[in-house]
């Protein structure tokens, strides 16, 4: 009975290492197919950039000289000072940049905010129906109109200068008072009685 319990579990024991076999077997199958894969994939581009090169090689043709490339290299070797002082430079203009976007980043959203309380207070508005009184003077009147009106402006500001003059205005608030307060004509009244009317010295 106990020798029977002992080899139950060694061959569960000799399943469960094959199954872990099995798996890390079919694992190297996948990896080999994927690689197999990428290979098929990658041997054709592999080849078009190999032929690009060549006709690009070919064109160059004898134009092309190891020496010249060698001397490239010793030019990039023996201007590195220079290579190096550029790219200085080129990090402070990125560090400037980053400072200029910093400083202008408030100014920016006072701005928007400014513009923000205009919109609020009607200034567009205003701003867009004073456009289009412009617009509406511009469609009613012509040029014959508009180099007429430039020949009479300063007569035109000088008569409306004489007409807010202090006393001016005065004796226009008096004709408006005097205008409100003439009482109504009974449209009713005869002839007869308008004679009387005329009569009286009160009148």
């Amino acid at each position: 009975m106990n020798e029977a319990t002992i080899t139950q579990e060694q061959f569960a024991l000799l399943m469960e290492r094959l199954d872990r076999i099995e798996g890390h077997l079919a694992e190297q199958r996948r990896r080999a197919d994927e690689l197999e894969e990428l290979k098929r994939d990658l041997i054709p581009i592999g080849n078009q950039m190999v032929k690009i090169a060549i006709d690009e090689l070919a064109e160059i043709g004898s134009e092309f000289k190891a020496e010249d490339l060698f001397y490239l290299l010793k030019r990039l070797l023996r201007d590195t000072h220079l290579l190096l002082a550029a790219l200085d430079q080129l990090e402070a203009a990125m560090g400037l940049s980053e400072e200029i976007n910093r400083l202008m980043r408030p100014m920016f959203n006072t701005a928007v905010e400014e513009l923000d309380r205009l919109e609020r207070e009607g200034y567009f508005t205003f701003a867009r129906e004073g456009w289009g009184i412009v617009e509406r003077i511009v469609t009613e009147f012509n040029e014959e109109d508009v180099r007429a009106l430039a020949d009479n402006i300063v007569f035109i500001l000088n008569t409306i200068r004489n007409m807010t003059q202090p006393e001016i205005m005065a004796l226009a608030n008096q004709s408006v008072d005097a205008i409100r307060e003439e009482p109504p004509i009974d449209e009713k009244a005869s002839l007869f009685t308008l004679l009387r009317e005329m009569r009286d010295p009160k009148v």
